[in-house]
């Protein structure tokens, strides 16, 4: 076991910011990675440190590999955070890590290669007996009909390597699928260098759950589930914990099979088992396995008390774990919205520009994740997100009201955001209701879009 004294971060925004508060709490010095458009940012301020990698396109920073490692063993740094996106489930950066005598926050390098492949994840969940939604690989035309033959329509192509909704297709009839395998393909070569593609059943009245693990290797723990189900073109939108409306045997069934498939890889580190339910069966499917922090764990370490990003730091210390699955209790409802710089108007257009104002004002049960301050601008070249707004209540209905007003309270200027849809949502009796799937989103905005996003 070795104290990990000086951590470099490979990453920004948000994530950076969050990493680096749980670093000065434990004493870690820290030293953030930033491309050109990023010197000035509040992680950049924040952090011991900072070195630039290189310019704001994240090929050429971010993503390179090589600029990565030489940046932390530049700056005498004895580890290095990825934080979520960008190279967190890289393997490329895993073995250089190994090579420099680095750690890398995150799983080994096994365990990266058996869920970085969602097929070789589907194969370790089939060994591990989780449920698995029917499909299997498609390396031709020929075997995608084959499989499309055998598990019917509609169905869903989905990228080995992607993430995000890159590289995955709807196709509801064999006619349309050559030329939307084609389009998969494509995509997901673009996206993540690799082209290979999948088929799985879609479920039609699907809710995505997800289950946090947290693993020493030895001992396998769950904090409890995530309803993910608010997606427009499978993004998240809007998540909470623990899932509303979820009957009590699917839920111990999820928290179960999460905690067997990781069992079942010896895995070690913090993940996410992502799960498909299906409600009208009273079924779930396994999806695939995160291997890092999600953007949305703050509603779970809302829930259980715990930092998630300490934990995940002592395990790559190597430390064995002091928690047991009894002392996680989950207590109240959380709810996280993403607040993203788009312009409604205009098809969720990516709207950079710099903030005038932003303004977090204190409030019970209310935590601000964001890298946003006054002055600050909002690249072209990265993702929309500019902050989460995450709320814990005694109840979901308490938590949903208290979103409400932090919305309503909370200030971004300067720039257009799609906070008026998320007010719209949690004002709106289906969801307030709890369970939607995720189909709800669109429907949502085929009734009220013309309103809420005008």
């Amino acid at each position: 076991m070795t104290p990990i004294k000086r951590i470099f971060i490979a990453n920004r925004g948000e994530i950076a910011v969050r990493v680096i508060k749980t670093c000065r709490a434990l004493g870690i010095e820290t030293v953030l990675g930033v491309s050109e458009a990023d010197r000035d940012t509040l992680g950049a301020k924040l952090a011991t440190r900072a070195v630039c990698l290189g310019p704001a396109r994240a090929t050429e920073s971010y993503l390179s590999v090589g600029t990565v490692v030489e940046a932390a063993k530049g700056t005498g740094c004895d580890a290095i955070h990825p934080g979520y996106g960008f190279l967190s489930e890289n393997r490329a950066l895993a073995e250089a890590c190994a090579e420099e005598g680095i750690v890398f926050i995150g799983p080994d390098l096994p365990h990266l290669d058996a869920v970085g492949d969602k097929l070789t994840a589907r194969s370790h969940a089939e060994a591990a007996k989780v449920p698995l939604v029917p499909g299997g690989s498609a390396e031709t035309v020929e075997d995608a009909r084959k499989i499309a033959e055998e598990i019917g329509f509609p169905l869903l192509i989905k990228a080995v390597s992607g993430g995000g909704g890159r590289g995955m297709k709807r196709v509801d009839r064999m006619e349309d699928l050559e030329s939307q395998l084609d389009l998969a393909t494509s995509e997901a070569a673009a996206a993540f260098g690799d082209g290979r593609v999948y088929l799985e059943r879609f479920v039609t009245v699907g809710r995505h759950v997800e289950v946090q693990i947290l693993s020493d290797g030895e001992t396998v723990l769950h904090v409890g589930e995530r309803d993910c189900s608010v997606q427009r073109r499978y993004q998240k939108v809007i998540e909470e914990a623990p899932a509303p409306e979820l009957p009590k045997a699917l839920r111990d069934g999820l928290l179960a099979a999460a905690v067997k498939f990781a069992r079942h890889l010896g895995y070690r580190s913090l993940g996410t088992v992502e799960f498909l339910v299906d409600m009208e069966r009273q079924s779930f499917y396994f999806l695939e396995m995160n291997a890092r922090i999600q953007v949305e764990h703050p509603v779970t370490e809302m829930i259980s008390g715990l930092d998630l990003v300490a934990e995940q730091i002592a395990v790559a210390e190597g430390k064995p774990m002091t928690l047991t699955q009894d002392d996680i209790r989950l207590t109240g409802h959380a709810i996280e919205c993403r607040l993203n710089a788009e312009d409604l108007a205009h098809e969720f257009r990516p709207a950079p520009g710099r903030v005038t104002m932003a303004w977090f004002p204190p409030m019970e049960g209310l935590r601000v994740d964001t890298h946003m301050v006054p002055g600050a601008m909002i690249s072209p070249y990265y993702d929309s997100m500019i902050a989460k707004l995450i709320v814990h209540a005694a109840t979901r209905e308490e938590a949903m009201d208290r979103m409400l007003k932090a919305l309503d309270v909370c200030v971004l200027e300067g720039v257009k955001t799609n906070a008026p849809l998320h007010h719209a949502i949690l004002s709106e009796g289906e969801f307030r209701a709890g369970g939607v799937d995720t189909t709800y989103l669109p429907r949502f905005l085929e009734l009220h879009g013309a309103e809420v996003c005008q």
